[in-house]
C-alpha cells in the first residue's frame, strides 16, 4: 500500500476519491475542536487540583460547587459538539449518501461478505446480474449461488478478495453479507460501510488515481477477522476493459 502522507499535523492515507476532501476537512475540524477542549479541560483539571487541595485549617465541603464559569463552559461544550454534528457531520454524510450517480453511467458491483473473505460480483458485458439462489451456494466454485441456467449469469464474473474498478468513473457497490456484520473499508477512497445480513446497502465513490490498495474489514467478525482482507485495483479504462474480457467465463457474451 502507498506510504502515508501528512496533511497539517494529522497523518492521512492518500486520498484517491472525489468526495475525500470533504471527509478530510471534517476530520481536521473535529480534531482541532477536540484539541481545544482537551487543553481547556486540562487547565481546569489542574486548577481544581490546586484550588481544592487539602490544606490545614480547611474543612471538606460536601455540597457540589457552583459557579457561572463552570456552567458557561458546559454550555459552550454542548454548543460546539452540536455544531460539529448538525452543522458539519450530518450535511457531509447526507450529501454523500443521497447524491448517487446515475446507474447508466456508473459501474455497479455486488459485494458479498463472509467469514472471512470478500466476494465481488460483476454483471459482465451484458450489464445484467444473473439470478442467484442460496440453495446453489457451494465451496467448489459457486460461492454466490449463481444459477447458470439463467442466460444473464453466463457472462457474470465472481472474484474472491480481488476488486477491479476503472479510474474517473462513478462506482456503486451493493454491500451484503452471508453470515455476520462486516464493514467494507478502503481508506484511500474514504469508504467505510457495514455489510449487514439480510440487507443490500449501496455506497458510491469515484477514484481519481490508479494503483493497488487494501480492502479491509473494520468490524470484528470472528476469530479470523485479522485475515479478512482483499485488494482493490484502480486502473485505466483500457486496462479495466482488458481485465473484464480476460476474466469473462467461456461461453459468456
Amino acid at each position: 500500500m502507498n506510504q502515508v502522507s501528512y496533511k497539517d499535523w494529522l497523518p492521512y492515507p492518500p486520498n484517491l476519491s472525489v468526495h475525500g476532501p470533504q471527509i478530510d476537512q471534517l476530520i481536521t475540524v473535529v480534531h482541532y475542536v477536540m484539541f481545544v477542549l482537551f487543553v481547556v479541560w486540562g487547565v481546569y483539571f489542574v486548577y481544581c487540583l490546586v484550588r481544592f487541595r487539602q490544606r490545614e485549617g480547611h474543612k471538606a465541603e460536601y455540597h457540589p460547587a457552583k459557579g457561572k464559569i463552570a456552567k458557561t463552559g458546559e454550555v459552550a461544550v454542548i454548543v460546539a459538539e452540536a455544531l460539529l454534528l448538525v452543522g458539519l457531520s450530518i450535511p457531509v454524510w447526507a450529501s454523500w449518501r443521497n447524491d448517487f450517480p446515475p446507474r447508466d453511467t456508473a459501474l455497479t458491483v455486488r459485494v458479498v461478505a463472509e467469514q472471512f473473505a470478500w466476494n465481488f460480483h460483476y454483471a459482465g458485458k451484458d450489464g445484467v446480474f444473473g439470478r442467484t439462489d442460496v440453495g446453489l451456494i457451494n465451496n467448489t466454485g459457486n460461492s454466490l449461488g449463481l444459477d447458470m441456467k439463467d442466460p444473464h449469469a453466463k457472462d457474470d464474473i465472481v472474484t474472491l478478495n480481488d476488486l477491479h474498478i476503472p479510474v474517473h468513473q462513478p462506482v456503486i457497490l451493493e454491500l451484503s453479507s452471508k453470515d455476520v456484520i462486516h464493514s467494507f473499508t478502503v481508506n484511500v477512497l474514504r469508504v467505510k460501510q457495514d455489510a449487514t445480513p439480510g440487507m443490500m446497502v449501496p455506497i458510491h465513490f469515484e477514484a481519481t488515481q490508479t494503483g493497488l490498495f487494501d480492502v479491509g474489514c473494520a468490524q470484528l467478525c470472528g476469530l479470523g477477522h485479522y485475515r479478512m482482507k482483499g485488494q482493490i485495483t484502480i486502473e485505466t479504462p483500457d486496462q479495466y476493459s482488458k481485465w473484464l474480457t480476460e476474466n469473462t467465463p467461456q461461453g459468456g457474451n
